[in-house]
């Protein structure tokens, strides 16, 4: 079989996508369409529609498009059908239903951002680093009729080093991504159809403690400063750049302003019994009491205010040291 007898669908949504399909399309592949969620509304109003990443690319490159609202819709599945697909392959998208997925002969598999079975779910990059994970990685895989449990195709790990946010991550896995999918590919190819693959509970030994990587939503990403230092350094980074981790600062009167922390320091300064959430500025620097050591603040955004770093945020501020942050 050669690659251009391979009928495929791409199906994904943000910029992650992007870089899969723009490999496919680069590499000579046969898309023959491309699904993407609907347009958004933006702005003050919502009066304006904007497309998907995935679109954008898409029609750029004069691909068939389809939005459907709903992927169980008749008229959708119908539409998919006359594509006459092999294979459907999908990143960064949305749950398909078995009419969906089980439709092209050579099945869907998708390419997941975690090296599974661990962080199943819809945030995997965020919370591989906010649990301190060293390593991570990409995965393809079968779609089945759970989420993210599908027999593995292909692995391919990546480091995450200390210094990492989700956002060097993210950027990491997206080419990474691209990668292991047209590995993946090639493989199908190469087994014209067939390519083997490995349950998922073959990979899980005995006392491993699975992980699993949930939507996050703002609740999510409030600062518990009576944790560690290094575990409330590692949630900020696995919450930066967005959405952000986010703590009320308290003023000597009871009043709270909702101060974002997109960036920090560990030290090795012991806090000496200080409450949780006290403020400190040591040598210029902005530190806060955590339940064992000072936490350096180094970039951060008080509500109705800039991005800005804790130095400028710092010139602005009088007796910072009394607020306090919980």
């Amino acid at each position: 079989m050669e690659k251009k007898d391979l009928r495929i669908i791409f199906m994904g949504t943000p910029e992650f996508a992007v870089e899969t399909l723009r490999a496919l399309v680069e590499g000579g592949y046969n898309v023959v369409a491309v699904v993407t969620q609907p347009d958004k509304p933006v702005g003050r109003h919502q009066d304006t529609l904007q497309a998907p990443a995935v679109k954008q690319y898409a029609l750029s490159k004069g691909l068939p498009v389809l939005q459907p609202e709903k992927m169980k819709d008749p008229q959708f599945v119908e539409e998919l059908k006359q594509y006459n697909a092999d294979l459907q392959v999908v990143v960064a998208f949305r749950m398909l239903p078995e009419i969906v997925w089980s439709m092209p002969k050579y099945g869907t598999f998708n390419v997941h951002a975690a090296l599974l079975p661990q962080y199943r779910g819809a945030a995997p990059i965020n919370w591989a680093v906010i649990n301190g994970e060293k390593q991570t990685g990409v995965t393809t895989f079968f779609l089945d009729h759970d989420i993210d449990t599908g027999r593995i195709i292909m692995q391919e790990p990546f480091e995450i080093k200390d210094g990492y946010n989700v956002e060097d991550v993210y950027n990491g896995l997206m080419h990474l991504g691209a990668g292991i999918a047209i590995k993946t590919i090639d493989k199908i190819i190469e087994g014209n159809g067939h390519v083997d693959s490995m349950p998922q509970d073959e990979l899980i030994k005995a006392g491993d403690e699975m992980h699993n990587a949930p939507k996050i939503f703002k609740e999510t990403c409030v600062i518990d400063w009576n944790q560690t230092a290094n575990r409330i350094y590692d949630f900020i980074r696995g919450l930066a750049p967005y959405p952000g981790a986010w703590t009320n600062m308290i003023d000597p009167n009871g009043k709270s302003t909702v101060l974002k922390v997109f960036k920090s320091t560990k030290t090795m300064i012991s806090c000496n019994g200080k409450e949780a959430g006290t403020i400190m500025i040591y040598s210029g620097k902005l530190l806060i009491a955590t339940s064992n050591a000072w936490l350096q603040l180094d970039e951060i955004q008080l509500s109705g205010k800039k991005r800005m770093d804790a130095k400028t945020f710092l010139n602005g501020f009088r007796n910072i040291e009394s607020y306090k942050l919980g």
